[in-house]
């Protein structure tokens, strides 16, 4: 009994040890991804704390204000250890291989001030941007010193240009790129051996137009207390396998804060995903932390994926060569996986690093089985086997049933494959138009090239029916007038029309109204059938009843007010006048609406102009006999009709607010009744 006893303390000793533990690598933090609409749905962790490094446990004593650190392709780490002017060199366990704090300068021994850049080229050399000694300081892979590189020299320099190397990159060519602080210009380039090159990259000057305008009109002392409009300026930099140069910049929420520069300096950084890649889309305009994500660095992977540390929140951001927003982590705190102030990423291997340089200390994370999944189908798809891929993003979709980037990787997939039906699916559940696009496309050619005969049978025999119709039609007297002809004789003859309409008792108010219906149905359907294209309606939010509001409200706001106006200006128009004419009016939507919907579902995103053109015509085409059908039926002038119109549209206007004064008015009195009510309930 003694020993069942002890054994069940022995189990439950340890379960509270696993929990324990599990919980020390638990992220104190939800997970959220970012939808297609761009708002935040909650999401697996891509990514949990493994473990912490601060070095106040080693021989060589805790970090203090470290600025930088570089994670070679064989696992070796380096810290740059600003506060203690040291390069801490560590293998992939984190043990300690040496450190670097002093090196010979012509027999005289050197040492860094407050260095803020280190990299370290295959060959095993380190380069540190020695930021307070303006220079850059190129180490042997021993430690020793190889060369300085000092401020650039040029005809091009201005004379006050401060040079302060605050990051270095170094690629395949030996050419050297340097983030220099206040340097507007861009990167500072270096060949081979040193020689200023030029600048590269320059960010254009962005401004905001009215803050020009005040500044033209203001004098030249104002002007002179101005901020200068000058570019936003590079804060670190990454090169990948490619020797593309991957930077961000001090810009906030800006769609070039990340940029993919090419050997000449132009940005060639793909935005394909449904938002630009700048973070958080959703933030507080108002508190301790506001505004978009401030990015301070950048890693990319032998697979083109990129991360990015948002040091405003502590959150990684991490996209794929496309720009599409893998998933994302990390916050601001003082627990394991929270950073204080975060400055440096790199990657071991899977693990992601984050160097913090306030709390000292390296934060490592490994991938969930839910990250791992999203950076094998990505590494899947981009090595070209398209079967793996496609089966990890079903493991990713099992995971998170709302992870719209997974429909959009299988679609590609599958469009690789060669099945462009499948792909078409995936891309329409990802709500990718663009991608869907292109799929469509290569269907439309297959479709069109393997049924051709088919097609071209059906045009003949449509054309042959349009014959005999017409040849019967000419030969069969055609009603001149009616009850039934009068909205369609209103398209081609609008004057006449409405002239019979009015005088000629010719138009019905039974009719009007079924206009007026058969508009609002068919509104609907352009709401949930227009082809994927151009259609943005998300089916699970649709209401049909708020729809109808959308055309029915209008409709009935515009005859009221215009019956208002026309009232005091001694118009003829009665108000079933104006009800009759406003939904005559709308004919051309109807007959616009109707083939624009088959339109819609056979184009693809290049051909969009086309059924936004019908919405212009049919738009213009019911404006222009609204504005024939007010004019007739109140016997005004064309520049009487128009001030009436425009009066009409600014007593609709006033009609709004008054109706939502008295909205919120009751609004205010309900919540006091309620207040007053519970008020009763709780003294009771």
């Amino acid at each position: 009994m003694k020993r069942v006893k002890a054994l069940f303390i022995l189990l439950l000793t340890l379960s509270v040890l696993g929990s324990a533990a599990a919980a020390a690598h638990a992220a104190p933090y939800n997970g959220y991804h970012y939808s297609y609409q761009g708002g935040p749905t909650s999401a697996p962790y891509p990514y949990l704390p493994e473990n912490v490094f601060d070095a106040s446990g080693t021989v060589i004593g805790a970090l203090k204000s470290p600025e930088d650190m570089y994670v070679t392709p064989d696992g070796d780490i380096y810290i740059l250890d600003s506060g203690n002017n040291r390069i801490v060199h560590l293998n992939r366990e984190f043990e300690v291989e040496r450190v670097i704090g002093e090196f010979q300068n012509g027999g005289v021994t050197d040492t860094f001030n407050a260095p803020e850049g280190i990299f370290v080229h295959s060959d095993g050399s380190i380069y540190v941007a020695d930021t307070a000694n303006q220079r850059v300081v190129e180490l042997a892979p021993n430690g020793s010193l190889k060369r300085i590189i000092g401020p650039p020299k040029s005809e091009i320099i201005r004379s006050d240009f401060l040079y302060q190397p605050s990051k270095v990159a170094v690629d395949r060519a030996d050419r050297m790129y340097v983030v220099g602080k206040n340097i507007f210009d861009g990167l500072i380039e270096f060949d081979s051996v040193g020689e200023f090159q030029g600048f590269t990259g320059t960010n254009l000057v962005k401004f905001n137009p009215i803050d020009l305008l005040w500044k033209q009109l203001s004098t030249r002392e104002q002007r002179s207390q101005m901020a200068l409009f000058v570019p936003e300026q590079f804060n670190n930099l990454d090169i990948d396998a490619n020797g593309f140069i991957y930077t961000t910049s001090n810009e906030v929420g800006d769609a070039e804060t990340i940029k993919r520069l090419n050997p000449t300096g132009t940005d060639v950084l793909r935005r394909e995903g449904y938002h630009p890649p700048v973070g958080d889309l959703q933030f507080a305009y108002t508190g301790s932390i506001t505004g978009g994500s401030t990015f301070v660095a950048i890693t990319v992977d032998k697979k083109g994926m990129f991360a990015v540390l948002d040091s405003k929140r502590g959150r990684i951001f991490t996209y794929d060569k496309d720009g599409n927003l893998l998933y994302q982590f990390g916050q601001i705190g003082d627990q394991v996986g929270t950073f204080r102030t975060p400055v440096a990423l790199d990657m071991l291997g899977e693990r992601m690093l984050v160097l913090d340089k306030r709390l000292g200390r390296i934060t490592v994370f490994v991938p969930t089985d839910y990250g791992a999944a999203i950076r094998e189908a990505v590494s899947a798809y981009y090595d070209g086997d398209f079967e793996e891929s496609t089966a990890y993003w079903e493991q990713v979709l099992k995971m998170n049933a709302n992870y719209d980037a997974a429909y959009v990787g299988m679609g590609k997939a599958k469009m690789s494959d060669g099945d462009s039906w499948e792909a078409m699916h995936y891309f329409k559940l990802g709500n990718s138009q663009e991608n869907y696009s292109k799929a469509f496309e290569r269907y439309r050619k297959e479709f069109l090239l393997s049924n051709f005969g088919n097609i071209m049978t059906a045009l003949f025999v449509l054309a042959a029916a349009v014959f005999v119709y017409r040849y019967m039609r000419r030969n069969k007297p055609v009603i001149e007038h009616g009850i039934v002809r009068t909205p369609f004789y209103v398209l081609r003859r609008p004057f006449n029309g409405f002239w019979d309409m009015k005088y000629e008792n010719q138009g019905r108010l039974g009719v009007a109204l079924f206009l007026l219906a058969l508009l609002t149905f068919v509104s609907i359907l352009k709401k949930l059938y227009a082809g994927f294209i151009v259609n943005d309606t998300d089916i699970m939010l649709f209401n049909s009843l708020q729809e109808i509001l959308y055309v029915v409200l209008p409709f009935v706001l515009w005859v009221v007010a215009n019956w208002a106006v026309t009232t005091l200006m001694d118009g003829e128009g009665s108000f079933l006048d104006i009800l009759k004419a406003t939904a005559y009016a709308t004919l051309p939507l109807i007959v616009i609406y109707v083939p624009q919907i088959v339109f819609s579902n056979i184009i693809i995103m290049e051909e969009a102009t086309f059924y936004y053109f019908f919405d212009t015509v049919a738009a213009v085409w019911f404006v222009w006999l609204l504005f024939v059908g007010m004019m007739t039926v109140h016997q005004y002038s064309a520049s009487k009709t128009i001030v009436t119109m425009l009066l009409t549209l600014l007593v609709i206007g006033i009609i709004c607010f008054l109706g939502l004064l008295v909205f919120s008015l009751f609004q205010q009195i309900a919540v006091f009744f309620g207040t007053i009510t519970q008020e009763i309930i709780f003294r009771l």
